[in-house]
């Protein structure tokens, strides 16, 4: 009987290891050998700069977590303290609140790039659906640690966020008690939101993530052109015609996009950690003082847009289901797509309008949810609401009537 060569046979200590666990192999499986479309644009460079960031928040958090201590009468003299006398503990705070900012941006981008390309169409359903989990477990661990340097705006924003869950029927005023652990945020509930930060949340995440890349490389990447380059192979390698190995063709791209986000990141974090009121609030820099309430309670910007629709409601429960289902819509984008096409590349009018006027919809809803109250920002966050909810329900019409152009056989490129 002929024996099977293994093809990822090695020697030394690495072959000593593969022999034990397949180190060699799931690098060549998931990175080496894996071939993505020849024509990946710019575009698809934020789905490692959400890695990059993931690693920064993990490290950064473990630091903190050494120095901070989750008691309401000491949590804010634990921030200071490292803000203050750990050696880089400035440095430190600020690389996590700063990267929490980040987080949402690159994830913003990268969801944005499905919409634009299809990432979310037939086969890759499942990828969009784990990134969506992604993206709400990303949202409680923002949240849970936006509450915890209890400051002025971490104290009201918790009694915001927590209170909203009283407008249930019934079971809200309970729930409420139940989740805080008291009657107001108070020490209970700046434990209870620590261990979900550092302990519940960021497995889930990290978890989902692993799902995410594994559901990702068993399909394939989709391209810029919507064409799969898995229908075209070659018949001696059986390797993709218009693929090239990640390694290393990708592997330099992202290490030169890696390499300018940090420039720019770093840049903020050393000239500018607070974004001028915008990363980290100015109320935050004093402490938690439940007699007196901030002028203004806003979220932070990143879940301006869904605070927004929450307030241009004007039923506190309905506005509830307004803002959660801004986010649960998503979820269900697959089904809804029925154009023929994947990418923007090949879609009519009808799509780009759409799109173009989600994009608009969804930056006022960011500005005007961090905004005071106001009669002409509430009116336009209506129409905002309305348009981001139209995006999603009059997509299968739309889609299906837009007029679409012929997808090519092979993946259109040009070197550069």
């Amino acid at each position: 009987m002929a024996t099977v060569q293994n093809p990822y046979k090695t020697t030394g200590i690495l072959g000593w290891i593969d022999d034990r666990f397949p180190l060699t192999k799931l690098w060549k499986d998931q990175w080496g050998d894996y071939y993505a479309p020849k024509n990946f644009n710019w575009w698809y460079i934020f789905g490692i700069l959400s890695l990059v960031v993931l690693v920064n928040q993990l490290l950064t958090g473990i630091f903190l977590t050494m120095h901070y201590k989750p008691d309401a009468a000491k949590a804010w003299d634990s921030v200071e303290y490292i803000m203050r006398d750990v050696p880089w503990g400035n440095i430190i705070r600020y690389l996590h609140s700063t990267g929490a900012s980040a987080f949402f941006i690159v994830v913003y981008l990268h969801m944005y790039r499905g919409l634009l390309y299809g990432s979310y169409r037939k086969p890759r359903e499942l990828i969009w659906v784990f990134g969506c989990l992604i993206f709400l477990c990303l949202m409680a661990e923002a949240f849970c640690g936006y509450v915890l340097p209890w400051g002025q705006m971490s104290y009201w924003g918790a009694q915001v966020i927590i209170s909203l869950f009283g407008a249930i029927p019934v079971i809200g005023g309970d729930l409420v008690i139940w989740i805080q652990g008291d009657y107001i945020p108070s020490d209970a509930t700046l434990n209870r939101l620590f261990s979900l930060h550092v302990i519940a949340v960021p497995f889930v995440l990290v978890g989902l993530v692993v799902a995410h890349l594994i559901a990702l490389h068993e399909v394939g990447s989709g391209s810029p052109d919507g064409v799969e380059i898995k229908k075209l192979t070659n018949p001696e390698t059986g390797y993709p015609l218009d693929g090239i190995p990640s390694h290393p063709y990708y592997t330099v791209k992202d290490m030169l996009g890696v390499g300018v986000f940090l420039i720019i990141f770093l840049g903020v974090v050393f000239l500018a950690p607070d974004g001028g009121g915008y990363l980290l609030e100015k109320p935050n820099f004093q402490e938690a003082n439940p007699l007196v309430t901030p002028n203004h309670i806003t979220p932070a910007w990143y879940f301006g847009a869904f605070y927004a629709i929450l307030r241009a409601i004007p039923n506190k429960l309905m506005g509830v289901i307004g803002m959660f289902a801004a986010v649960l819509v998503l979820f269900t984008l697959p089904w809804l797509d029925r154009s023929p096409v994947k990418s923007i590349r090949h879609k009519g009018w009808m799509y780009k309008t759409a799109l173009a006027l989600f994009t608009i919809a969804f930056i006022l809803l960011c500005y005007f949810g961090m905004q005071p109250p106001t009669p002409e920002g509430t009116l336009i966050s209506r129409i905002g609401s309305f348009i981001y909810f139209g995006f999603f329900l009059f997509m299968p019409i739309y889609s299906k009537l837009d007029k679409t152009t012929p997808v090519p056989e092979r993946v259109t490129y040009e070197a550069h």
